[in-house]
């Protein structure tokens, strides 16, 4: 069964409702990312943070899976087929897609400061004074800017053994995500889809360019490709 790896960003969860990831201010919701987003923002203001995504969490509980979502499910059903999303929602599992990888965390999942093997599921507001059972202050699960990226090497092999490589939703210009596609095999069929895609057509052999938001793009792909 050929392998398809499909790169998400936030284009495609924007069509459920879920803001992308910075503004064109540079601000995301109204804060400076490194506030939020970095672990010199946690350590400068704990609560800033924490009220933050939990204002995030109780956002993604209310919204759904889009088409773009649902599409890929139907991939499954004749591909072996790996998601490497930069989100940090849990819409493509929501939709049914089995086998996710989350480049940045996971929005549902907390984790420990004194042991980052120690994580929890959680859906509820996160507070000071929440701990694991070592007694450490829970986290966001959230890949901030300046931490490592856990799951980049894993990303790199799953890509590097595609045999098609979907792109949706994201500008290819947050890195290391970004630099994926330069491990996959030569001249494998790449699809891009997005509203203003960043890539050129002529940037890879038998690459596509689909200008399209995902809830339709995805299912042209799908639909070429299962037929």
């Amino acid at each position: 069964m050929k392998k398809i790896v499909v790169l998400t960003g936030a284009g495609i969860s924007a069509e459920s409702g879920i803001k992308t990831f910075r503004d064109d201010d540079g601000l995301w919701e109204g804060h400076d990312i490194m506030e939020v987003a970095s672990p010199i923002g946690w350590e400068h203001n704990k609560n800033l943070v924490l009220d933050f995504y939990n204002k995030r969490r109780a956002q993604l509980l209310k919204v759904s899976p889009n088409e773009g979502h649902k599409a890929l499910v139907l991939l499954g059903n004749s591909y072996d087929v790996t998601i490497i999303t930069q989100n940090v929602d849990d819409l493509h599992e929501r939709a049914g897609s089995k086998n996710v990888v989350h480049l940045h965390g996971e929005l549902l999942k907390v984790r420990s400061t004194k042991n980052k093997t120690l994580i929890y599921n959680w859906k509820k507001e996160l507070i000071i004074g929440d701990h694991c059972e070592e007694n450490g202050q829970l986290r966001p699960h959230i890949v901030w800017f300046g931490e490592d990226v856990p799951m980049l090497n894993i990303a790199i092999k799953i890509t590097s053994e595609a045999d098609i490589l979907i792109i949706i939703g994201t500008s290819m210009q947050v890195y290391p995500a970004a630099s994926l596609v330069n491990f996959v095999k030569p001249s494998i069929p790449i699809y891009f889809i997005d509203p203003k895609p960043s890539i050129q057509k002529n940037a890879f052999p038998n690459l596509t360019v689909i200008s399209e938001k995902a809830s339709t793009g995805v299912k042209k792909v799908v639909s070429l490709l299962i037929d």
